[in-house]
């Protein structure tokens, strides 16, 4: 039985190389500033603020929604990404919180994103790139010789980021990088069983947990690279995925637009369809909701959690 959760759409989602480890290049000679929050009358509301808006993250301390957007595709405006701030009612907090001006700053085409140790991580194109939280400040990047274009990410608390590679129908490109926090980075897994991955996130136990475009399979691997067990979501083409601390599993079909749950132990269900190219998507631990970008429809969708 398919049990639908309505979603309320808010339009305003080489072997090993050896990085380079830097600071973020100054594109002007003046300092980098974050964009200032919107102060509206209290009888005015903005919505929006997207620009190909391809994964969200959630800053609990602060209690917004982050949206990472792509910008114009390179060969239009080349370095144009940018970082919106989201109110949980859907409204604009920051409409460029990162990006108001390009002041030391390099954002070219950002995907994936993650919230951890203070900083918020992104992968842009071949490049890892971090934050710091509290004031928007570039920190530093690491840029990986061969990576074809990171699609998403997932940062362990010692600061080692595991970032996917979907790649093309050539199955050697698929796959998960490893870069430690001194910078070194490495290909963990390629080739099946993944196939055109996507989302990753961590589970309870501190394993990898992986999403494929090509197929339906949530695949979990040890921090080793080893496969211990595959699940399969309902759809294929996902995209987004959620793990929350009992197990449970939701995973984002940007492709089907369909949202897919998994409980520990049973099979996959649909919990909420009809959401257009659901992206990378974030749990909103406060209020049980998944919060869902939506790539260029310049939109999000909220999906509130049954209990």
């Amino acid at each position: 039985m398919r049990q639908l959760i309505r979603p309320i759409a808010l339009v305003a989602t080489l072997a090993c190389a050896s990085p380079v480890l830097a600071q973020q290049p100054a594109a002007s000679s003046q300092p980098f500033q974050a964009g200032p929050p919107l102060t509206l009358t209290p009888n005015a509301r903005t919505y929006g603020g997207f620009r190909f808006a391809e994964s969200l993250s959630y800053d609990a301390d602060r209690d917004l929604y982050v949206a990472v957007n792509a910008g114009m595709p390179q060969d239009v405006v080349p370095n144009d990404g940018y970082i919106a701030l989201i109110n949980p009612d859907g409204t604009a907090h920051t409409l460029k919180w990162i990006g108001v001006n390009r002041n030391g700053l390099t954002l070219n085409h950002p995907l994936g994103s993650d919230i951890a140790n203070g900083r918020l991580y992104v992968v842009d194109i071949d490049t890892v790139r971090w934050f710091d939280m509290k004031t928007g400040q570039p920190m530093g990047a690491v840029t990986v010789p061969g990576a074809q274009r990171f699609n998403d990410l997932e940062v362990a608390s010692d600061g080692t980021v595991y970032a996917t590679q979907t790649g093309t129908t050539d199955s050697s490109s698929w796959r998960v990088y490893k870069v430690t926090p001194a910078g070194d980075a490495s290909v963990l897994i390629s080739g099946a069983p993944l196939n055109r991955p996507n989302g990753i996130a961590f589970d309870p136990k501190g394993n990898l947990v992986v999403v494929n475009i090509g197929n339906n399979d949530v695949l979990t691997f040890s921090p080793a690279g080893q496969l211990l067990t595959t699940e399969q979501a309902v759809d294929s083409g996902n995209d987004g995925l959620v793990v929350l601390a009992d197990g449970t599993k939701y995973v984002s079909s940007v492709r089907q637009g369909t949202v897919s749950r998994i409980r520990p132990g049973q099979k996959a269900e649909i919990i909420a369809s009809g959401i257009p190219s659901a992206a990378s998507m974030t749990y909103d631990s406060k209020r049980n909701r998944l919060v869902i970008p939506m790539n260029d429809w310049n939109a999000i969708t909220i999906v509130e959690l049954d209990r």
